[in-house]
């Protein structure tokens, strides 16, 4: 029953839903993935700075990183080459790139209409933006229940299956055994809230990210005449032109549109819980982050585990396995035994600041719906943990199917939402720009000139001090009594 379902919701509602209003936001936006990608780096630069008191900008892209790099970008790419053929890639690239223009939209509106806490801690997140942006407070509580039952729950569930048996297929580990000790490493870390999360993710993301990059590199020198007609059989079974893989367009699309979603995550709204949290000068900037956030998860990471695969001469069309054993085999063909167990190692630190931020996901929703209880709290921590355990040893089939499901729920309610604020997203980024053409290198947000606006004034104080514009450079011999 869950498979039939999710064919329905996720193998069409998604697609429409991804594709068609991530390209609505793209053109209405004059392309703004684009027009500001260099800029990205500039901004992701700034992000380095430290912000006494609350997390920095730098600070929440590593945890929405966290989350994004996970089972997805060795395991979701793993069965999509399997079920779609290499031309899901193609499709997990198209996805990627579309889907950058919907996290910069949720992530700004995030850090939009955020708020700041008991505690001066910000919060905030697609359930704050539907409250406070459409006015409607039980749109926004299906919006927070959405999302602790897809993160909380579903995604940690396939997080842990993942891991587990990538252990047992690498080291025979025990299922049951390493799902307890899942359990029990995560629940030390989860009684530290926030702060001892993002100090993790600080840690191990750039590590697992950069190491995986390092062996994909290694792998293409090692195979390096055979790289140009990979990336030519990508392109041509994405459009059934390969002989090979003719008949598996149709799967191509449907399996690079999920796998690529459940990658990156965007529109899905999870980024702009954590995007919400950061101290920056303006929204758009965290939006411009994030949007860099979805290029590196899936035109970096996903892509590595693609080249894997697709360089190791192990797959062939009609592969039958799990992602996970297809990677690790991929790799193994090329290196050795020690690919196999990289693989292994690799997806267990993916998957472990992933479960990290979707458990953080799941407490922040929770606390937007019944407010500050320690007693539903622990129950909620409790169940985190048996959903982990229960995934480690449940069927992938079933996993995966609860997984998609609720994700396409979430990616309905969240992508309406968007549409519905879009103009006020066009609003905060056109003053953005605005500044920018004016010279001012980092712009500033002044709540002043929203006063149509419900937003926190903590957060974002009316008349703060602006950025001066740069200097108009003079023509030589102009004096200064002729300027």
């Amino acid at each position: 029953m869950l498979e039939v379902i999710n064919d329905f919701l996720s193998g069409k509602v998604l697609i429409v839903l991804i594709v068609g209003l991530g390209s609505y936001f793209t053109i209405r936006s004059r392309f703004v993935q684009f027009r500001h990608f260099f800029h990205m780096f500039a901004v992701f630069r700034d992000s380095l700075k430290s912000s006494a008191g609350q997390l920095s900008s730098f600070q929440a892209l590593m945890l929405s990183l966290a989350g994004r790099v996970g089972a997805g970008n060795i395991a979701g790419v793993g069965i999509a080459v399997t079920l779609g053929g290499p031309g899901a890639v193609f499709w997990m690239w198209v996805t990627a790139l579309v889907g950058m223009s919907s996290s910069f939209f949720e992530c700004s509106l995030g850090q939009l209409y955020k708020r700041c806490d008991s505690e001066g801690q910000f919060r905030g997140g697609p359930s704050f933006y539907i409250q406070h942006g459409l006015q409607k407070r039980w749109l926004g509580m299906i919006m927070a229940f959405l999302l602790l039952i897809t993160f909380g729950f579903a995604f940690n569930g396939l997080q842990a299956h993942a891991v587990t048996h990538s252990l047992n297929n690498a080291f025979g580990f025990d299922t049951t055994y390493t799902g307890l000790a899942l359990a029990v490493l995560l629940g030390l870390v989860f009684i530290g809230g926030i702060k001892r999360i993002a100090k993790v993710a600080d840690l191990l993301v750039p590590v697992k990210t950069l190491a995986y990059i390092g062996v994909t590199l290694y792998v293409i020198v090692l195979q390096f005449d055979h790289v140009p007609g990979m990336l030519m059989t990508i392109v041509k079974s994405a459009f059934g032109l390969d002989q090979a893989f003719g008949g598996l367009i149709g799967s191509a699309i449907v399996m690079g549109v999920k796998r690529g979603v459940f990658a990156n995550e965007a529109g899905l709204g999870s980024a702009p819980n954590v995007a919400a949290v950061a101290s920056v000068e303006h929204p758009v900037s965290q939006g411009v982050i994030q949007a860099f956030s979805v290029f590196l998860d899936t035109f970096v990471i996903c892509t590595c585990t693609a080249l894997l695969i697709l360089l190791s001469g192990f797959y062939t069309p009609g592969f039958e396995g799990d992602g996970i054993a297809l990677t690790q085999n991929s790799l193994a063909a090329v290196v050795g035994d020690w690919g196999r167990i990289f693989i292994s190692v690799a997806l267990s630190l993916f998957v472990f600041t992933s479960i990290l931020y979707n458990y953080y996901l799941g407490e922040s929703n929770l606390r937007f719906m019944i407010g500050e209880n320690r007693k539903a709290l622990i129950g909620y921590r409790t169940l985190v943990l048996v959903l982990i355990f229960w995934g480690a040893i449940e069927n992938l089939g079933t996993v995966f199917a609860f997984a998609d499901i609720t994700m396409t729920l979430l990616a309905f309610v969240n992508l309406i939402a968007l549409f519905l604020l879009f103009k006020i997203g066009m609003r905060i980024l056109r003053d953005y720009d605005d500044q920018r053409a004016a010279g001012i290198k980092t712009p500033v947000f002044d709540s002043s000139k929203f006063p149509d606006l419900d937003l926190d004034l903590k957060a974002w104080p009316a008349n703060p001090p602006a950025a001066a514009p740069k200097a108009q450079a003079q023509p030589e011999g102009v004096t200064a009594a002729q300027r």
